[in-house]
């Protein structure tokens, strides 16, 4: 089994693919042949959560030797339960926990095992060149890369993030974080911007060669890479085996799930999930007020050129959604030069218009809504008022998004809401929407939220006041790839 480019031609096999991060044409590693592979998804259900991340990430990742043993390095003892993403019910849906790790966020299921894909990937490949991942985050990717590559052998990380564009305690938690091998800079734009400078270095870089024979190689932490993809898959079987265990659903029911979506990794996962025989139903791609998702699954044209809103719920603010190029190739069956057009067109004119075949296969999955930011604070009061469940921004915006699909769809399968990050990364907007007084800064609104609710600030995020910041480079967006070339020893392409 091979990977190919969603932009055509470039193939590699699954190390390869990790390894690289992004395909040499500017694509997106994808197996076209998926859903074509068998799996047992039905016995992989009975398996404990690191059994079924085992089993499902050799069947995602083949080629890895003992995927268990790097299963258990990347989990066992780093998340708050056993399971790794609790369940909870809330009224007729539920919440899945996705922030139990050790940066308190969803990021933290693939970027704990991101780093032991990659260690594995340079011993199979035979690779000695140092791995220098490039990473650009609207928050959370961030932390939780640094977290999971800080000090491993043979790797070094390079973290942009926007200037101003993440909430004071994602900031906090990106420029305290140590180990000799990491970089944090400030990017002045927005995370599309960031995201763009990135992709841009990469190509800049493979197109001129610039680190052939140097002794280092670029990857990527961010869902453009493949290995960062797979593992997210696993949590939507773990919610599924729950709802069984629970009585919830019969083995064969349909799970609809609904997703905060800003790159569209998150819920991409759910729809390889679908691929490999799964009974998801409904995708519900939830937005907050930079709606280009939204537009997009009602219309068919995705156009950026719109105006860019900053929100209380910044992981979602984005205009580029990287991995929804995986989708169309594979709603597209495989059509990678219809792909290339349509990235190009983005590239060039900000937009383009998917033909209508492949819109409806996407359409016969996906359903969009979206979720402004005074309707995303009467979520969370509301939640808090009539459910004692305290949630953050981002999973306030999927709520909403679910309400409104059950109020379409009365008497439905049921709606698992992923919840992607802990209220207290985002204690301000939540303190002030259950009522509270958000006064002082993001830390002593941390202790507010505490004190009013009784839920416990997670253990990562209560030493970060007296942490000192390590990492203070801001840059401007033209500057990614200058930055890029220094942090790796070189002056130009």
């Amino acid at each position: 089994m091979e990977f190919v480019s969603t932009r055509g031609g470039a193939r590699a096999g699954a190390a390869e693919a990790v390894l690289r991060g992004l395909a040499p044409d500017g694509g997106l590693y994808v197996e076209a042949g998926l859903a074509r592979r068998p799996f047992d998804w039905q016995s992989c259900l009975t398996l404990s959560s690191l059994g079924m991340a085992e089993k499902i990430l050799s069947h995602l990742l083949p080629g890895f030797e003992d995927m268990g043993d790097l299963v258990r390095r990347a989990y066992a003892g780093k998340f708050e339960t056993e399971d790794l993403t609790p369940l909870v019910g809330v009224g007729e849906d539920y919440m899945l926990e996705l922030f139990r790790g050790p940066t308190s966020a969803f990021k933290d299921v693939a970027l704990s095992m991101l780093p032991q894909l990659i260690t594995a990937a340079r011993r199979l490949e035979g690779v000695t060149d140092e791995i220098l991942i490039l990473t650009a985050t609207s928050g959370d990717t961030g932390k939780a890369a640094l977290e999971g590559f800080h000090d491993v052998e043979g790797t070094r990380i390079t973290v942009f993030y926007p200037d101003g564009g993440v909430s004071p305690v994602q900031r906090a938690q990106m420029v305290t974080q140590e180990g000799r091998n990491v970089k944090v800079c400030a990017v002045r734009g927005n995370f599309d911007d960031c995201q763009t400078g990135v992709k841009a270095a990469f190509n800049a870089i493979s197109a001129s060669g610039a680190l052939e024979g140097k002794g280092l190689r670029l990857s990527s932490a961010n869902s453009i890479n493949i290995g960062r993809l797979a593992p997210q898959v696993t949590y939507y079987f773990i919610a599924y085996a729950k709802l069984l265990g629970l009585g919830r659903i019969a083995l064969g029911d349909p799970v609809d799930f609904a997703v905060p979506t800003g790159n569209f990794g998150d819920i991409l996962a759910g729809y390889y999930a679908r691929l490999m025989g799964l009974p998801v139903g409904r995708l519900i791609c939830a937005s907050n007020a930079n709606r280009v998702l939204t537009d997009f699954l009602a219309t068919g044209v995705y156009d950026k050129r719109r105006s860019f809103y900053r929100t209380s719920s910044p992981s979602m603010d984005i205009l580029v959604s990287s991995n929804l190029e995986r989708l169309l190739y594979l709603a597209s069956e495989g059509d990678s030069a219809l792909v290339r057009r349509l990235m190009e067109s983005l590239n060039r004119e900000g937009v383009y218009t998917l033909p209508q075949a492949p819109l409806e296969k996407i359409r016969s999955v996906f359903s969009g809504f979206c979720c402004g930011e005074e309707e995303t604070l009467e979520v969370i009061g509301r939640l808090w008022r009539e459910r004692h469940v305290l949630c953050d921004t981002h999973t306030a915006v999927a709520f909403s998004a679910a309400w409104a699909y059950r109020r379409q769809n009365a008497g439905g399968a049921p709606v698992v809401v992923l919840s992607t990050a802990s209220p207290y990364k985002f204690p301000g907007a939540v303190l002030s929407a259950i009522g509270g007084h958000a006064e002082g800064d993001e830390f002593s609104q941390m202790e507010a939220l505490e004190r009013l609710t009784g839920v416990p600030i997670p253990r990562g995020l209560r030493g970060l006041r007296d942490k000192a910041p390590l990492h203070q480079d801001v840059i401007g967006r033209e500057e990614i790839l200058p930055y890029v070339l220094a942090q790796a020893g070189r002056q130009e392409v």
